[in-house]
């Protein structure tokens, strides 16, 4: 059995988790994962400069920093571009009660690029190891730190060694585990995931605490990162939208257990209720279904008529239109299908999200 993931003084067990994910790992998104198998995840990247000025008592807020005792451990995922805001976005993180606080130097969507956060610091080795340095001596010494980076700006020289740069400070600054996708920043979604980086850079730390991501749409594609790579766990990201049973499966597997066969429609007409209910509790009735959309059009894949079920979800738009769906697509308890993972070759719009 895999050895559990542990980062900082924060027990997290089994090595598979839930990746942050913009737009989709709110609070609901995360309790369906842990309620799956998932043992940590962490929240949808926020800006430094949001958190500074959020005002958590309005109800069109709420959702950001909500969090529930079923919750924990989770963390707090953000960006920005400048060091001293980047830090006190951090702060508030912290003081929220997220149990680690993330950074996130990996995001190469060309607007956050272009507002020089995300993964454009992996081409400013000063200003990124400046930003770990402030957030780790501003976050409580208790909480842990932790960076998400991809293996560099692009494919050159001069981008390996500025990862290389970033990483070594980075653990040098007190960082408890690092995160790294396969891809490079001008890569986006495209090509491979080079698993052999990771590799790599497993092998440059020796027993600091890595993450891998990327190309992970499958229990099996989970297990394998860790034994082909050795890194210390792996974020789950595209794979687990819609795909919360990816967490289940994981742990059968880890356990030498078969492969169990993908929910049957009734399973997963269940667990789309109970994540509407969980939506409908964070933001209300009246304001859940616009949010549970794109849940439903990922939910789909796993539907043996797929197609036809993600254009019958990109319709709805209230409580009435969900239960039709639901009624007329789940009506009989079939059996399900494993998600095609030749769905995920086009980027989503959220945050590392592959």
């Amino acid at each position: 059995m895999l050895p559990p993931l542990v980062i900082g003084n924060v027990h997290v067990g089994f090595p598979v988790v839930q990746a942050a994910l913009s737009g989709y790992s709110d609070w609901p998104m995360r309790v369906i994962a842990r309620r799956h198998g998932a043992s940590y995840a962490l929240c949808e990247v926020m800006l430094d400069k949001f958190l500074v000025t959020l005002k958590g008592d309005r109800k069109k807020n709420r959702h950001f920093l909500y969090l529930t005792d079923e919750d924990h451990p989770v963390a707090g995922q953000l960006m920005g571009a400048e060091p001293a805001e980047f830090a006190q976005g951090a702060l508030r993180l912290a003081e929220a009660g997220f149990d680690v606080i993330d950074i996130n130097f990996g995001c190469p969507v060309k607007k956050v690029l272009g507002r020089c956060r995300g993964g454009f610091h992996l081409s400013q080795p000063d200003v990124a190891l400046e930003i770990v340095r402030r957030t780790r001596d501003i976050v409580p010494a208790h909480i842990p730190v932790t960076v998400k980076m991809r293996r560099g700006l692009d494919d050159t020289q001069l981008s390996r060694d500025r990862f290389f740069e970033i990483l070594d400070g980075a653990f040098a600054a007190g960082v408890a585990a690092i995160t790294v996708h396969g891809r490079t920043v001008v890569q986006r979604y495209v090509g491979p995931s080079r698993w052999s980086f990771l590799t790599e850079v497993k092998r440059h730390v020796g027993s600091r605490v890595i993450l891998g991501s990327g190309d992970l749409f499958s229990a099996q594609d989970c297990l394998a990162m860790m034994r082909e790579t050795g890194v210390d766990g792996v974020t789950v990201a595209r794979g687990a939208i819609g795909n919360p049973w990816i967490f289940s499966q994981c742990r059968a597997l880890d356990a030498g257990e078969p492969l169990p066969p993908p929910p049957t429609l009734f399973e997963q007409k269940a667990t789309i209720l109970e994540h509407y209910r969980l939506a409908a509790e964070l933001y209300g009735d009246d304001k859940c279904s616009a949010p549970m959309r794109k849940f439903g059009i990922k939910y789909a894949a796993l539907h043996p008529r797929h197609l036809e079920l993600r254009e019958a979800f990109t319709k709805v738009k209230c409580l009435a239109d969900w239960q039709g769906v639901l009624d007329s697509w789940y009506a009989e308890d079939l059996p399900g299908q494993y998600p095609d993972p030749n769905l995920h070759t086009s980027s989503d719009s959220c945050e590392e999200a592959a």
